[in-house]
């Protein structure tokens, strides 16, 4: 029960105030002239003026509201490194049952830090935030985290954590803790192909001094170096950059003896590989409808930079005119075919035939360009199966198929089974209808002896197009020359532009058009698991997470060549995933997560905070045996730690279940009241 006056005035507050300061003034005169009955004159008036007030006796009945803490429990993934997870459970279920028996506190415990992989690192200010988000600030008791310490989002100061009580950080692992990463100083995000970026990292241990590790140095899982360094040396590493796209560089380090983990002895770095430009060398025998078509499209690239040459006027003609007078460029082929020829990424004939323009030695120079890693386009007409056809030259080494004649009749190019599967040509806007939704071709050349099966069938099943490998090179033969006949639009056209973009990009060895391949990509909070293979049938996939947890995963059938599966990408970091024979990598978030850049725990990070509000970080379980500290109610301080306790702050809060009013001046006490005043002085007038 709470007791109190309250006031409901019957006139607006100004006339009460002018009332009481004209009884004041009243009151003056009456005593400067010492008038007889001043006190009781002054007092009557005051009843009135008090009447005129309303005032009311009034009796409050409230229930103490309970005051509330948090437990918040650290279940980010450095807590399962040692024995900090049976720490954890054994040191929540002990502190709950310690808070419970305090009267009058209600407890709340959440869980937080989880993988989710989304989330960099541990934040459990943001759970404390959360759980107490419907409790007013003034019945909050304080808060315990159990955890290793390292949390990322310690506010700035004790203001930032938006209650005033003590937090309080039970901190499980142990003081000797040892542990070894590798710190990454500086580390480029770009990296032209083909050329070299630089790394710079470190070699960190904590609990020892001057060990040495062997460091080795991967780059898209294949071993670059290795080397001996000293704990605290920083080394500098060079990567060349192979390939467009990301480059998952890997720098690890030998496990030190007895460290906590060997998870954080990895760090990754993600070099995005960008092309400065890509050279490409094309060669028109004669000009023809569909050579604009090659050049239009090549140029329309603005990565590619185009040499293009055709061939006007062959040296075998002899028409008399003279030298000085022809406007024509000589074609320069000891420097193309001999000097610089390793410097074009892809050469393309289109209808080029032996004309005493190129010797033959020249084309044992391509050949040789092929096998060591370079590309070639064929694109064939009449020419590829005459007695000039570059067939009858050191380049049929490495051309896909012999050439036996040239049928001139119409028909509708066609996807080959292969084709339907190999990621030049699945899935070309289309191709799912029986014929194919594309104009017709009038020409093509006969073959025999295909190396591989074709991707395209002409007429009764004829190859169309050919790929084929070479060495480390890849040679691809487009047996028509109408294919300038879809890019002019003809009955309707055909996808020409997707074609060749993916025929000159997987002569080019762009990896997404590899034909066996596996690809890992991210969808959300999913990790995609992609096998891309010309096979039946696949091996399951070993997926191995940043953590060092690893699953099996079977793919299931999607398009042609593709088998599917997904998985939770519940950790941030490095994942990879292999079937035995190909590897993938990509990482999921930063690429090196604040969970994992130091494990140790530690009572430093939180101390400063938690003293800041009165409680204090502690370690729990530093011999290996978890013990609490004491947990008592406290009402009137700020400090709410001590030897061996730790406090709460019991609050005061309560809320109103009823409330009685009396008026003074309602009904027969207020009307005798002023009848008294009334009558006192009257009375003392009469006398």
């Amino acid at each position: 029960m709470q007791y109190g006056i309250a006031f409901a005035p019957l006139v607006p507050a100004v006339v009460l105030w002018i009332g009481l300061a004209a009884i004041v003034v009243i009151a003056a005169v009456l005593m400067l002239a010492r008038a007889r009955g001043t006190a009781i004159r002054v007092g009557a008036l005051a009843l009135i003026l008090l009447a005129l007030a309303n005032p009311s006796f009034t009796r409050e009945e409230r229930e103490p509201l309970s005051s509330v803490a948090a437990v918040v429990v650290d279940r980010s993934p450095s807590q399962s490194f040692g024995d900090r997870t049976r720490e954890t459970n054994e040191a929540r279920d002990a502190l709950v049952d310690r808070l419970k028996q305090i009267k009058g506190l209600e407890v709340r415990v959440v869980e937080a830090g989880q993988a989710d992989g989304e989330t960099d690192g541990t934040k459990l200010f943001s759970a404390v935030t959360s759980a107490l988000s419907d409790v007013p600030t003034d019945r909050v008791a304080g808060a315990f985290l159990i955890t290793d310490g390292r949390v990322h989002d310690i506010p700035a100061s004790a203001a930032g954590v938006g209650f005033n009580a003590p937090v309080h950080a039970l901190v499980t692992g142990r003081s000797d803790e040892r542990d070894r990463r590798i710190a990454i100083v500086a580390a480029p995000r770009f990296g032209i192909v083909g050329q070299t970026q630089t790394i710079t990292y470190r070699l960190d241990d904590q609990g020892v001094t001057g060990e040495r590790a062997r460091v080795t140095v991967r780059r898209d899982g294949d071993v670059l170096s290795e080397r001996s360094v000293r704990s605290g040396e920083q080394v500098s590493v060079t990567i060349e950059i192979p390939h467009a796209g990301q480059n998952i560089v890997e720098i690890e380090a030998s496990p030190l003896a007895n460290e906590l983990t060997p998870v954080n002895n990895r760090a990754v770095v993600s070099i995005d590989g960008v092309r400065d430009k890509l050279r490409v060398l094309l060669v028109s025998g004669e000009p023809h409808s569909g050579e604009r078509t090659w050049r239009n499209l090549l140029k329309s690239d603005a990565s590619v930079d185009l040499v293009h040459f055709t061939i006007l006027r062959p040296p075998e003609k002899q028409d008399g005119t003279p030298i000085n007078e022809l406007s024509l460029i000589a074609f320069p082929t000891r420097e193309l075919f001999q000097q610089k020829i390793n410097e074009f990424q892809l050469i393309i004939f289109d209808r080029y035939a032996r004309q005493g323009v190129l010797p033959i030695s020249y084309f044992d120079n391509i050949a040789r360009y092929v096998r060591n890693g370079g590309a070639v386009l064929v694109s064939a007409g009449p020419d590829y199966a005459g007695p000039t056809s570059i067939w009858r030259t050191p380049l049929d080494s490495v051309l896909p198929a012999e050439p036996t004649g040239v049928s001139e009749k119409a028909f509708t190019a066609r996807l080959s089974e292969t084709g339907k599967r190999h990621p030049v040509t699945r899935g070309l806007e289309g191709s799912n209808s029986d014929p194919p939704h594309w104009s017709r071709f009038f020409r093509l050349v006969d073959t025999r002896n295909p190396i591989n099966p074709p991707v395209m069938e002409g007429a009764d099943g004829k190859p169309l197009l050919l790929l084929s490998r070479q060495g480390e090179g890849r040679v691809a033969l487009l047996l028509s020359d109408h294919i300038w006949l879809w890019a002019r639009g003809y009955e309707g056209g055909g996808p020409h532009l997707d074609l060749l973009r993916r025929l000159s990009h997987w002569l080019m060895k762009q990896p997404e058009l590899d034909e066996e391949a596996l690809r890992l990509k991210v969808e959300g909070r999913d990790l995609v698991v992609v096998r891309q293979t010309m096979a039946d049938s696949v091996q399951p996939i070993t997926v191995t997470s940043p953590s060092g947890a690893t699953r099996q995963i079977t793919l299931s059938a999607g398009e042609p060549g593709e088998w599917r599966a997904t998985t939770n990408a519940d950790e941030l970091g490095l994942w990879q995933a292999t079937d035995g024979t190909l590897k993938a990598l990509i990482n999921v978030g930063p690429v090196n997560p604040k969970e994992f850049s130091e494990v140790t725990s530690t009572t430093e990070a939180l101390r400063p905070l938690a003293q800041a509000t009165g409680g204090d970080s502690r370690r729990i379980a530093d011999n290996g045996s978890v013990d609490l500290p004491r947990v008592l109610p406290v009402r009137a301080s700020s400090v709410f730690r001590g030897d061996g306790w730790l406090g709460v702050k019991m609050r005061d809060a309560s809320v109103v279940r009823g409330i009685g009013v009396l008026p003074v001046f309602a009904g027969l006490v207020g009307l005798l009241l002023l009848l008294g005043a009334f009558a006192a002085t009257w009375l003392r007038e009469g006398r």
